[in-house]
Formats: structure tokens, sequence, C-alpha cells
């Protein structure tokens, strides 16, 4: 307790050791090495992100260790992929290691593997109460998440082997995004799993997870959404970099303070509770992720509002995907007040948390199906 108690009483700097700076220098020296590759294809705004991106990962690093590692094997392995390409996206299919492995669809599909295993496993050591089979899903899960960075990174480069006025940051379409929704809310539950220790609902996390993954497969299988496509001139924006990323912590915070609550509602009925966290750690864990859910919902509303006065001269016109927007908003921000000022627990909130899961679903995906507006380059 003195040794916790003394870290605990240091400022980040000081807590931190050799590895914590060669992992800085390592994060700022691949920025450099891609400033000095690819500036040509950067303006102001993406050499502002790209350095902006190597602090916050490095600080990222410095307060999650496991992040930290996580950083420097996507980028290896990136590196490792692009090397193999030497310049020819043909390559994709003749190099062994990209056809099978790295390139961004062998990749993608390797996490739609992994994810699938490691919620199998999850449920397998949960019903065993095996903290060996716990720690083995939880493994798997990260490397579920190492293989979808590196497909997303892959893919980048990918978009500018087709053309330069191809190539895009991989978050603009609903295959990227989905892509993107499973491991941030992997990554989410992966931080809480191990600050609160709470293998037990791995299971309950990566149900969402994996019905994620279901559309994924259906969209590459039935739609061939897989292949990349120029981006629509909405979407030609250096906002999309900041507003996409933000939306989605939002909605995988959201995702999993749902499945959060489902395990709540089963361990209130007497459904395995000797085998889920206490009632209170799930509680904690649902107002946690829906109030870091809610932060980011906010600042990547307020920067698609700023996007929307650049690329259509006003900043709110009530398109559909705003409209449920500012729904989601409302619904989280009455959740989190009666939660804090009224001091509300209990089945009532969780069950407002589980129906706000499909509120947000809507504002996610039901407005790209059934309502058409500005944002209908998005449709199914």
């Amino acid at each position: 307790m003195n040794n916790t108690l003394n870290y605990q009483q240091k400022t980040l700097l000081q807590r931190l050791n050799w590895q914590d700076w060669l992992y800085a220098l390592i994060v700022l020296a691949g920025s450099i090495f891609a400033f000095i590759k690819y500036a040509h294809y950067m303006d102001a705004y993406e050499v502002t992100f790209l350095f902006g991106a190597a602090l916050l990962f490095s600080y990222l690093g410095w307060q999650w260790k496991s992040l930290g590692k996580l950083v420097i094997g996507v980028g290896v392995i990136s590196l490792a992929s692009i090397a193999l390409y030497q310049g020819d996206q043909t390559r994709a299919t003749e190099v062994f290691f990209l056809k099978f492995l790295i390139s961004s669809q062998s990749a993608i599909m390797w996490m739609n593997v992994l994810f699938v295993l490691a919620m199998v496993t999850y449920w397998f050591a949960l019903y065993k109460r095996s903290a060996f089979s716990a720690n083995v899903a939880s493994a798997l899960t990260w490397v579920a998440v190492l293989f979808g960075f590196v497909g997303l990174m892959v893919r980048w480069y990918e978009s500018y082997l087709i053309g330069v006025d191809v190539g895009h940051i991989p978050v603009s379409n609903l295959y990227e995004v989905f892509v993107l929704f499973c491991l941030i809310t992997a990554l989410l539950y992966l931080h809480y799993e191990q600050k609160l220790n709470t293998k037990q609902l791995g299971g309950f996390v990566l149900l969402v997870i994996n019905a994620a993954v279901g559309f994924i497969l259906w969209y590459t299988f039935d739609r061939e959404a897989h292949n990349i496509q120029p981006l629509v001139p909405a979407l030609q924006s250096y906002w999309m970099k900041i507003h996409v990323p933000a939306n989605f912590v939002g909605y995988g915070a959201f995702s999993l303070a749902a499945m959060v609550a489902l395990a709540y509602l089963l361990s209130s009925k007497g459904v395995l509770t000797s085998r889920l966290p206490s009632l209170e750690v799930l509680d904690d864990l649902m107002y946690k992720s829906i109030a870091v859910g809610f932060a980011f919902f906010t600042i990547a509303t307020i920067l698609g509002a700023m996007w929307a006065a650049e690329a259509w001269g006003g900043y709110w016109s009530w398109d559909p995907k705003e409209t449920w927007a500012l729904i989601v908003w409302l619904n989280y921000a009455a959740w989190l007040h009666l939660r804090m000022v009224k001091g509300l627990r209990g089945p009532l909130l969780a069950w407002w948390s589980l129906i706000g899961l499909i509120i947000t679903t809507f504002a996610f995906l039901g407005v790209n199906m059934f309502l058409s507006g500005l944002h209908s380059y998005g449709t199914l």
C-alpha cells in the first residue's frame, strides 16, 4: 500500500521510466518518418493531426501501458505490410503474407474471426469460472484489435496506391466505420477490464461487437463493400478525420454501457449473479461508460456542426441525421442528469441504457436505411 501511495503522489513525468521515454521517441520517430515520406500528400491540417496524434498516443501509452504496446505492434506490422507491397497494389494477391495475413482485407477478416473466438472463450470462461480461459479470451481480443487497426492502416495506404485523388483516411463509409466501431468498443472494454478486473463481462460486450462483425461479413460478401472507393465531395474535408472517430468513441461507449446494463439486469434477477461482478461495480461501469460516451458524442456533434457550416453554409439544418443525433444526445443527457443530480440508481437506468442502444443504433444505421437527407452518402 505504501508503494501504491508513493506512486499516486508522483506526477506523471516523475512516474515515467526509460521504457516510457523510448516508447514516446519511437512514436515521434514514426511521425517524422511519415512526414518525410508523405508530406507532399498533406496539407497544414493533416500535418497538425499527424504530430498531434503522436503527442496524444504518447500520453495515452504512458497512462495505459497495454495501449502503448498495441500502438507499437500496429506500427511495426503496418510498416512491414507496406514494405511488402513495394508500391504495387497487385501484390496483395501474390505475396503470401499479404494474401493471407496482413493486407487490409486479410487483417480485417482475421479481426472478425478472432472476435468470434474471443466471445466464445469469454462465455466458456464465465461458465467454467476459469481464470485461464478468461485470460485467453482477453488475449484473443487484444490480437483482434491489433489486426483490425493493422487492416485500417494498410487500407489507408492501399487507397493511395489506387490513386492520389482516391487516397483517404479509412473512416468514410459504413464498412470502414463498422470496423472502427468494433475496435473502439473493444478497446474501451479492455481498458475497464484491466482497471476493474471485469473479465466476466467480456462475453456480454463481445455480443454487440460480433453483431457488428456479422454486418461487416454481410456487407463484404453480399455488397462487396470492402472495395475502396473515391470519397464523395462532401467527405473531402479535414473535419472527417476528427468528427468520425470522436463520434464512434461515443457509439462504442454507449454500446459498452448497454451490454453492462444487460449483465446488471440479469444479475439483479438472480441470473449468473455469483459469476458476475457486484451490482455496484456494474452500475459504476455503466455510468463511466455513458459519461465518456456523452463527452465524446458532444464533441463530435459540435465538430459536425462546424463541418456542416463549412460544407453546406449552416451549422444546423434539421437533417434526419442531425435530428437523431440530437435525440441521442438528449437521451443520455437526461440519463446522466438523473444519475448525477437526482441520485437515481438501479434497474430503471439499466433498462434506459439498453433502450438508449436502440435509439443510438437507429441514429447510426437506421437513418441511413430508412431516411434520406444531406447524409445520404452513407446509405446501404
